[in-house]
């Protein structure tokens, strides 16, 4: 017993009193996620302006999503009234002070309400298509990212095995853990960071898509409304 509690106490005084021992361990301590993505090389400063290059496309069309689906309850009601007095000139400004997708869309309908209705079908079909392309700014490159930055990460693994073969062939038969451990470290960062950011991309992606088909489905809503308006009695309208 005493022979075992000396040979215990004399490896921890060795440990305490080896400097390349000590190191080690307060080396492995002290990993954290920015040593893991210094280790992953260039591929992760690509990756990461990746990742805030969506973040930013998300927000920002989050926001402008949200935005234009603020509809105020009584907008119709409003125009129908407008278009009963024959006063067009108002209805066309309160449209322009709504400023949603739905709104743009009817004032472009109510400048042709005097003409043929498949004509101011065709002028609300085409004003809607503009304010779901402006909605869907940016989604495309969410989408590629979503794609991109995955295979960007097997790039950096292919090149991080690379790194390890080169240099256990140089290595000769002296060949070190060591030697292997960069090659191999660069490797499974890079495809850990690249299926981060696209999972990410991916997700933000179809979430704002979810949102731009309802605010469409309502935009129809509105459109339906719209012509059902116009194909009332004249009487009931003006």
């Amino acid at each position: 017993m005493l022979l075992l509690q000396a040979q215990v106490e004399q490896a921890v005084t060795e440990v305490a009193e080896n400097p390349v021992l000590t190191e080690v361990v307060e080396a492995a301590n002290e990993m954290n996620l920015w040593d893991m993505a210094v280790k992953g090389g260039w591929i992760m400063i690509v990756l990461a302006l990746l990742s805030v290059l969506s973040i930013y496309i998300f927000v920002e069309r989050l926001m402008a999503i949200r935005k234009a689906s603020k509809v105020d309850p009584v907008f119709m009601e409003r125009i129908r009234d407008y278009v009963k007095t024959d006063e067009l000139k108002s209805a066309i400004n309160y449209c322009r002070v709504a400023g949603t997708p739905a709104a743009n869309m009817i004032e472009k309908g109510i400048e042709r309400i005097d003409r043929p209705a498949a004509e101011v079908q065709a002028a609300l079909e085409n004003a809607g298509n503009l304010e779901i392309a402006k909605l869907e700014k940016g989604l495309s490159v969410m989408a590629t990212i979503s794609s991109g930055a995955p295979m960007i990460g097997f790039l950096g693994t292919v090149l991080g095995m690379v790194k390890a073969f080169w240099e256990m062939a140089n290595a000769g038969n002296n060949i070190d853990i060591t030697l292997l451990s960069g090659g191999i470290y660069t490797a499974m960062v890079t495809t850990v960071g690249g299926l981060f950011v696209g999972i990410i991309a991916y997700f933000g992606y179809n979430y704002l898509t979810s949102k731009i088909s309802d605010l469409v489905f309502m935009m129809e809503s509105t459109t339906i409304e719209f012509m059902d308006m116009l194909h009332e009695p004249a009487d009931t309208i003006r």
